[in-house]
Parts: C-alpha cells; structure tokens; sequence
C-alpha cells in the first residue's frame, strides 16, 4: 500500500505541476523579477484569509482550527474574480493546512496572474513570543506547508514569523524565529526545490524596528531573510508621504540587502480608507527602495479591514474596495530589467548585541531532529508517562529542576546568551523524559530503585543499546545535554506527534503539543526554589 500511496502521490504533484503555468519570481540583490523574461516584479497584493490572528500570540497547543483559504474552491470561484478587478497580483495567506489538497484554487489564481505568498505557522503550530521554543513539531509543520506548496510555480515563498517579537521585552523570541528561517531555507535546498524565498513580517515598533531588521540580516545568508516583510499602518486619511513617516522608513531601508515590501497596510482610521499611499508606494521614490505591497485584507471581519462582505456566495463590495480599485488603476511602477540590474548593497547587517533592549544573541537554538529526539529517549531509563495535563507537566518540570537545576540543563533554551541544551528542540514528552532521567542518575545509586516515580508519571525501561547513527547521536548530545548535534534531520521530516517512532520511547502525552519554553521553565524554577517544593513520591 505504501507503494501504491508514493506512485499516486507523485502523479498528483507532476499533475499539479502541470497546470502551474505563471513564471515564478526570483529574487535578485534587492529586488523580485520574472525568471524568464527578468521584468522588475512589484506586489499589488490582498491578505486572504478569514478569521485568523498569526501575530505571535499562540503557541503549540491542542487547538489548532482555521480556515484554510486555499482549501475552499467554491470560495476561490466566488473570489478570484474580485481580486483580479482590483488588478491583484499576489495574495497572503496566514495558515494552510499541508493535508488538504490546494489544486483548484491554485490553478484559479495561477490562470488569474496571481501568485501566494503565505506563512508556515498556524494558530495552534507557533512560535509564542513569550514561551518561545523550536521545537520538532514546529519544524515538521513548517516544512510540510514548503512541501505542499513547493509543487505550483505560483508561489514565492514564505514567512517564518508574524510580528512575533513586538517589543523590547519579549525580543528574544527572534531567536527562535530566524532559526525557523534558516532550517527552513535548509529543508528547500536539501529537497532541491526550485527557489523560494523565506522572510519575516515585523510591526512598526519604534523601538525595536533596527534591531530587528539588522537581526533577521546579519550573520550568515544560510541564516538569514531573502526578504523582508513590513506590517505598517501610520499612513492614515490624507496623509502624505513625509507625515507618514514612509519617507523616512524609505531612507532607512535604501541600502538594505534583500528586498522589502509592506507585508500588510491601509489603516482603517478614518473610515472608509481613502488608500491615498498606494499613489505614493508605487510612485517613482518608494519604488527605489519598496517592491509594492500587501493590502489588509479582503474578508471584512470585526476588526473593519476588510474589502467585501460575505455572506454565504453573496459578495458585496464595500466602499474599500471601490477606493482601492480606483487607486490601483492609476499606478503603473517603473522598474529595472533583471539584466541591467547590478547590486550595490549586498553586505550583511552587523547583529545587534544583546541589551535592555534587545534580548537575541545571534547564536541561534539548534536545528529540530527527530532522529535525535528518538535515539535519546529510547536510551534513557527513567521517563515519562503519558496521560499527563498540562498545569501539571509544569509543575513537574519545576519541582525537578527546582530540585536538581543540572538535571535540566539539556532542555534550557536562553536566547539571550545563546545557550541551547541539546534536547531543546524535542517534544515535551521527551524533554520530561530527559529531565527525569537525569535526575534518577543523579541520585546515590542506592535510592535509585524509588527515583523514578514522580508521582506515578515517569516508569522505567530497559535502554537501548547504542549503535551506528544513533550512537553518533549521543555523543554529540553528551552525558548531561549540553552538546551540540551536528547532524541534520533526514529529508522525511519531523513526526507532528508526541509519540516516538521506535519501540520503547517515552509514551505520547495527551497534550502532546504542549512545549516549555524557557520564560516558563524560568518562572516554575523560580517558583520552586521559593516554595520549597521538592517532595516528589520516590
């Protein structure tokens, strides 16, 4: 059957393949072109999707319900039409779902001229700028949306994040974020996609917006953006271009190493928007420097954004969109042809160092592998059950390292001096197996016999032996978590599950999509050291 089910899904993606007939967009030094016939690409763009909020808030977690826009063919019928009338020629879409087939609406936008760019995260799959990890499970739902979209010419790429770091106290979560960036990057050039970009989309915080935008720049290329995404909204009413602040933002940007885009614009204050700043965002000064932008957004929600209104197949056009469509009509940006084109400004940003207020060393969290994840856990004698809610894995991880701070030192995560325990990156079942494991060794071998009970959550096994890869594996973890694993994850992925897939791992938790990050570890280890808490059932 596995067979037969490789056989089909090959057939699907050379069919899929087939119908893709727009030229797909490359990127050269700081501006998107046509790859065959190298016309300067600007983006006349529409945020496409109902009732999502993809700003950093969520993290891992058992809900994870949206509306995959790309999904819904009846609904890309109803509204490719209305997009191509506002001469749309890219959509964003916040959350796809990478099992449910895209064909249809795909082919739609493709005969339309309209090209996806689109996150990897969804509501409940994140990276929470509070609790922020990179975890496994991160990591197999990020590459799944590459792998589902890599196979129509229509799209160009994808964000790792969405103004998840959006103030000076919680900058560490960048870290994660440009980790995200660059095992993505990786995971397109191991499977020999055709290229696809991989960015970021910030706010417009005044006190972050350098720190950021050097951030996500500097370093390695491997590491770092292919483009940059700005979310900004300061262009209110009729405003002008010095009022604004987009001349300033332009001067900021005009030797910036990769392309930049507003990402979402078109404040909604006063209302109905005038879209007064598309004249100025496609006009001779901003095109120097910006290659176009994303309009927010097409479905109008309670936040009052929005273009038309749904109900059911009725569309009704709101007076946004008879403004915007007036707009659009009237610019027509000049650009550069990809052979006339040399690139000045193709240097890297120095990286930010670490300060009140900025919290992201640019050593980066270790790349997610799930070979490792299981090769450590099917070693490890002490682990955990399943079955376990999640107030109480909390509390479980801070009674042990509160206990035995050296215990957790393979599953800290502490952006700010860019120190990563080998373990990190793995699932909360296995990070509570790795904590109760060494906190059993740990003990005088004489009270081993009781060390591993934590109340009935952890049990013991007979540990593998070691050998060949997995042996390799181990090594570079080391004895207390704190090596770093060299080896890159296989071109199969990462499981999206709690379980392990060899016998003998540690058993999958009801709240498998639970992940600890390191604020939270923080907190329960501060927490237990002030209570005393430290009474586990040995």
């Amino acid at each position: 059957m596995k067979g037969v089910a490789h056989v089909a899904a090959a057939a699907a993606l050379f069919a899929s393949t087939a119908l893709a007939e727009l030229d797909p967009i490359i990127i050269k030094g700081t501006k998107f072109f046509f790859k065959s016939n190298g016309t300067q690409f600007f983006m006349r763009g529409v945020a496409y999707q109902q009732e999502f909020s993809g700003n950093g808030s969520s993290s891992t977690s058992t809900t994870d319900s949206y509306m995959d826009p790309l999904a819904d063919a009846d609904a890309c019928k109803r509204d490719v039409p209305l997009l191509q009338e506002l001469r749309t020629n890219i959509i964003r879409t916040y959350a796809i779902d990478p099992t449910k087939d895209h064909t249809e609406c795909m082919r739609l936008l493709d005969e339309a001229g309209i090209y996806v760019i689109s996150d990897l995260s969804s509501p409940g799959l994140s990276i929470n700028r509070d609790e922020p990890t990179w975890t496994e499970e991160l990591y197999a739902r990020y590459t799944a949306v590459v792998d589902e979209l890599a196979q129509y010419s229509n799209v160009v790429g994808f964000f790792a994040g969405n103004e998840v770091s959006n103030a000076p106290n919680n900058t560490q979560a960048s870290a994660f974020v440009k980790a995200a960036v660059r095992d993505t990057k990786a995971h397109i050039q191991q499977r020999n996609y055709r290229e696809m970009g991989v960015g970021y989309a910030t706010n417009d915080d005044e006190d972050i917006r350098r720190d950021m935008a050097d951030y996500f720049c500097c370093d390695s290329r491997e590491s770092s953006i292919d483009f940059w995404g700005y979310n900004v909204y300061s262009w209110c009413g009729s405003s002008d271009y010095e009022e604004s602040g987009y001349k300033d933002r332009t001067e900021e940007f005009a030797d910036y190493p990769v392309p930049v885009f507003f990402a979402e614009y078109g404040c909604n204050d006063p209302e109905p928007r005038k879209f007064e700043d598309v004249e100025a965002l496609y006009g001779d000064e901003m095109t120097k420097v910006w290659s176009g932008g994303i309009i927010y957004m097409y479905f109008e929600e309670t936040n009052r954004y929005g273009l038309v209104k749904i109900d059911g197949d009725d569309v009704e056009k709101l007076p946004d969109f008879t403004a915007l469509s007036s707009q659009v009509a009237q610019v027509t940006p000049t650009g550069v042809q990809m052979d006339d084109y040399n690139p000045t400004n193709t240097k890297a940003r120095d990286c930010p160092p670490t300060s009140d207020g900025w919290n992201a060393s640019a050593v980066l969290p270790p790349t997610p592998n799930r070979q490792t994840c299981d090769c450590v856990v099917r070693n490890l004698t002490c682990i955990a059950k399943g079955g376990v809610d999640e107030d109480e894995v909390g509390e479980l991880f801070g009674t042990v390292c509160g206990l035995d701070s050296s215990a957790c030192s393979g599953i800290r995560a502490d952006a700010s001096k860019g120190e990563y325990g080998a373990v990190s990156g793995c699932n909360a079942t296995e990070q509570l197996s790795w904590v109760f494991n060494a906190y059993y060794f740990n003990q005088e071998p004489r009270n081993r016999d009781q060390a591993c009970d934590f109340d009935g959550n952890a049990r013991t096994q007979q540990p593998a032996e070691p050998s060949g890869e997995c042996e390799a594996l181990l090594e570079e973890v080391g004895s207390v978590g704190t090596g770093v694993v060299s080896s890159a994850p296989s071109s199969t992925g990462g499981s999206s599950s709690g379980e392990s897939s060899e016998t003998g791992s540690a058993d999958a938790m009801a709240i498998a999509r639970f992940d600890f990050g390191v604020l939270h570890l923080g907190a329960y280890l501060f927490t237990a050291v002030l209570t005393g808490v430290g009474m586990i059932l040995l």
